[in-house]
């Protein structure tokens, strides 16, 4: 389980994570000369908004901490095109996958922007 002041008491790595293991559910059914192309690509970039976000979340410098958020976001873009291409080729029905991109999406956004404020606040 978490531990206190983990990554993993971060709701917003917790989403990534759900989205994560959603994606690793559903690319199971991809077919399998998918295997080394959709469905790995896939999985990778999913894989990388939670991986970015734990790594973020122990960095002491701001710049650092919202570039490596930054780079969740860049993920979350990939994916985003990645569930467009999985509906288009009719692998999966993509609804469900999308909101919870679109969740874990808004949710760094605001503790991006929350951390800028508390920055700004601190240099007034």
């Amino acid at each position: 389980m978490a531990s206190k002041g983990s990554f993993e008491d971060l709701l917003m790595w917790q989403k990534a994570h759900k989205f994560v293991l959603n994606v690793y559910k559903n690319t199971a059914s991809f077919p399998k000369e998918e295997l080394f192309g959709l469905t790995s690509q896939f999985r990778r970039a999913a894989v990388s908004i939670a991986a970015n976000i734990a790594e973020g979340y122990k960095k002491k410098g701001v710049k650092d901490k919202l570039r490596f958020f930054n780079i969740s976001q860049g993920s979350i873009e990939e994916c985003r095109y990645y569930l467009i291409l999985s509906r288009d080729l009719n692998y999966i029905e993509t609804n469900n996958l999308r909101l919870d991109l679109e969740e874990v999406s808004k949710i760094i956004e605001s503790y991006m922007n929350a951390i800028r404020k508390s920055i700004t606040s601190l240099n007034s």
